[in-house]
């Protein structure tokens, strides 16, 4: 019941960072000044929801069958937190604040029955003074207003998108008015940390370090920027280190504003690279005030990476012809770390809590670590969900995970109104100065899906003039596109069989005549694994899969259209009747594996002209039956993440197999390459391709002396064109094995049935 503390950081002997928990309550009420009921215990930070819940007994877990469902009447119901503090005692120039980093989404505040603060959106921070309105013992209430909803918009009938509208007059995520992969569960509550905090009026609100490296990347001018209150005549201590801990420079003097710019110089910077391509190093500066007397009053620390980040035209995008007058060329996707192109390989991060005030460093932690050891450098966090918390932009500076941005825009007209912009003006420069420091940043985005028939907003939209301008004020050198995906850039299939929207061919067959700049989504589902179906659907529904169960409810049927995510025509279709979990679930995991493995090898195939490869998406804020994620709610990856870690691999031996699906007798064909997004050279190497069948027979396909490649090439090496043999078994193998690097093997299976 955690989330307001005491804190109080003094010096030199006396007590340092004391934080003293209170308690809060929660009641819920039908209008703003009508009769409140029960006080319950609240959880901060938490969600109004997950207090209901607790204290009148709802079905448990939330997540089980359909109980999410309970907390569908709470839209329309105002909630009201409480706490009780004592004044405390204040020593000479100090002064007692409430801070949080998270409310969601619109508020009054009020103390002692004066209402103090109001406020829409859940990302600005909120720094109240709260001193000269004390008394000896106080009340804090914070009224959380209901959702907003746009009449015509307001209901959620399954399997349309109307209900998204909703938000498109709000700042709030749009994915809590119902996704493909997520309920309507409209959350509401105190979703970051909040606490009380004595601070001396002389005080520090900012420490912003930021740089300009030269050309050259050798030298680095360093910008210590602070504000504050009161600073006139404070000294202070910069002390930079670097990632060893050794002093770099050491700054100290007596500053005369509350805007004070500090500056210093390093020679020769160790930078900070992307993961696969060089440590992501981090420099640590500290600042430290101190009043006249030399009392320690405040001290502020941040970690540094130095890095240079562009966003470039793709290779070869100038040389195509293109008939006058144009607007323009497709757009610039291509990213430029340090002066050197990356491959941006990675996925699309859609928060991994759907009660987002329960995600913990540890969650990010576990699930960046995840990231990183699939060999990605980048997550684009989706802009229909959360801005992270601190700690997911910390992990992601340490584990060298680029950061693609989005606003919180998706799949909506958002309007030009006044209020909205007003609002989104708020929100989005809170967000831009909380993370313009943090080296992981590479791009911002106006949001998703914007530029489509079902948004239809243009780059004359107010919200995205105004997104641009601020990003080009406040964060000038972290590029900025309006939307994904842009001209060029390629934004699904979804599934593994296409019979809509690539003329009736699976991935194998329609993504190698693709010409794509980027994949910035993409997707083939699979069922969650088996111990994950037990716990979400009741035993007398988990097998055969049925409409109208929870199956439906998470998402295997009726999410987007008729039969996804389960897609179990397609199944049936490829490898026959299904006549068990254990069959279905395998089935599904496979293809979906397989499917994301090849789109994944097959865009580093089409490098250099397309430079990004992305799935949608990496993991679910609660478990869905099927779902295009790799890694199932809270933390099981599917077997597509291994397949999918050695996909990305820096350096691997590839196939590009013309189809999945073979028949017996048939004539094989796939082409070989060597696939290197590194800087380094490949040498000359043997390659040798395998067809393993029924058990561990085995059939050498073909032998390639390889020439090796330059840095950052792809070698293509020759196809391989055989009969298939008779099989027993549906599904066979081909290995592909270089001599002397087996960490640069690869395996697929792939499936062949009887002609009859």
């Amino acid at each position: 019941m955690s989330g307001i503390f005491f804190m109080i950081m003094v010096f030199d002997g006396l007590a340092q960072d004391t934080k003293k928990q209170l308690n809060w309550e929660v009641a819920y009420h039908k209008s703003e000044k009508g009769e409140i009921g029960k006080w319950m215990p609240a959880t901060v930070p938490g969600a109004v929801q997950l207090d209901v819940m607790k204290a009148e007994n709802y079905k448990q877990p939330y997540w089980f069958d359909d109980n999410v469902k309970q907390f569908d009447w709470m839209e329309d119901w105002f909630f009201t937190y409480r706490t009780h503090f004592k004044r405390p005692a204040l020593g000479n120039g100090q002064r007692f604040y409430f801070r949080s980093k998270g409310i969601d989404y619109e508020f009054k505040i009020f103390l002692n029955g004066n209402q103090i603060h109001q406020q829409e959106g859940m990302f600005t921070y909120v720094d109240l003074d709260l001193t000269d309105a004390l008394k000896e013992n106080n009340e804090m209430k914070i009224m959380i207003l209901p959702v907003r909803k746009i009449p015509a918009a307001a209901v959620y009938v399954p399997g349309t998108e109307t209900y998204r509208q909703n938000a498109r007059e709000s700042a709030k995520p749009a994915v809590s008015y119902g996704w493909d992969w997520h309920p309507r569960l409209v959350i509401r509550g105190i979703w970051d940390e909040t606490y009380l905090e004595v601070k001396d009026t002389t005080n520090l609100t900012t420490a912003d370090v930021t740089y300009q490296l030269t050309d050259s990347l050798r030298t680095a001018e360093v910008q210590l920027a602070l504000k504050g209150e009161k600073l006139s005549g404070a000294s202070y201590k910069w002390i930079f280190k670097d990632k060893n801990g050794e002093l770099v420079f050491e700054k100290t003097g007596v500053l005369s504003n509350d805007v004070e710019n500090i500056s210093g110089r390093l020679n020769n910077p160790s930078l900070w690279w992307p993961n696969g391509y060089g440590e992501p190093v981090l420099y640590h500066s500290e600042i430290i005030l101190s009043d006249l007397k030399g009392r320690f009053l405040e001290k502020k620390e941040a970690k540094v990476g130095f890095r240079s980040v562009k966003m470039i035209m793709n290779e070869g995008e100038w040389e195509k012809k293109n008939v006058f007058p144009v607007t323009r060329n497709r757009a610039p996707a291509s990213i430029e770390i340090n002066g050197k192109r990356i491959f941006a390989k990675g996925s699309n991060w859609v928060h991994p809590e759907i009660f987002v005030g329960l995600i913990t460093k540890e969650t990010y932690e576990k699930q960046i670590q995840l990231a990183k050891e699939a060999n990605f450098n980048m997550l684009r966090v989706w802009g229909g969900g959360i801005v992270n918390k601190e700690a997911f932009f910390d992990l992601c500076d340490e584990k060298g995970i680029m950061v693609w941005q989005e606003f919180p825009l998706a799949c909506n007209n958002y309007t030009d109104k006044p209020k909205y912009l007003a609002v989104l003006e708020q929100e989005a420069t809170a967000i831009i100065n909380r993370l313009k420091t943090h080296a992981c940043l590479a791009m911002w985005s106006g949001g998703n899906e914007l530029f489509n028939s079902w948004s239809g907003m243009t780059e004359q939209s107010l919200a995205l003039r105004l997104l641009n301008a601020l990003c080009f004020r406040l964060d000038p050198k972290t590029p900025f596109i309006y939307t994904s995906p842009l001209y060029g850039m390629g934004h699904g299939s979804y599934v593994f069989y296409d019979k809509e929207n690539v003329n009736g061919k699976e991935v194998f067959q329609w993504m190698p005549k693709s010409d794509k700049t980027a994949y910035t989504e993409f997707g083939i589902p699979g069922v969650a694994s088996l111990d994950v179906l037990k716990k979400i659907i009741p035993a007398s529904d988990l097998f055969p899969p049925k409409k109208g169960t929870a199956w439906e409810t998470h998402h295997a049927f009726g999410a987007w259209g008729a039969n996804r995510w389960l897609e179990l025509p397609f199944l049936q279709e490829y490898f026959g009747e299904i006549k068990s979990i254990e069959k279905l679930v395998y089935y599904s995991q496979l293809s979906q594996a397989e499917g994301l493995k090849f789109i994944f090898e097959e865009a580093r195939r089409q490098k250099p002209y397309c430079s990004m490869a992305l799935n949608w998406c990496f993991q679910e804020p609660w478990p869905t039956a099927a779902n295009n994620s790799l890694i199932n709610w809270p933390n099981q990856t599917k077997p597509a993440y291994n397949q999918v870690a050695n996909a990305c691999r820096p350096v691997l031996a590839s196939i590009r197999a013309a189809r999945f699906l073979w028949n017996q007798g048939e004539d094989f064909s796939a082409e070989l390459f060597m696939l290197n997004d590194t800087h380094e050279p490949l040498k000359a190497t043997k390659v040798t391709a395998t067809l393993v069948y029924d058990g561990g027979k085995e059939i050498i396909l073909k032998e390639w002396d390889a020439k090796g490649s330059k840095a950052f090439e792809n070698e293509k090496g020759p196809l391989i064109e055989v009969k298939l043999p008779l099989m027993k078994e549906q599904l066979f193998k081909i290995k592909v094995e270089v001599q002397g690097n087996p960490a640069y093997n690869s395996e697929y299976t792939l499936l062949c049935k009887n002609k009859s």
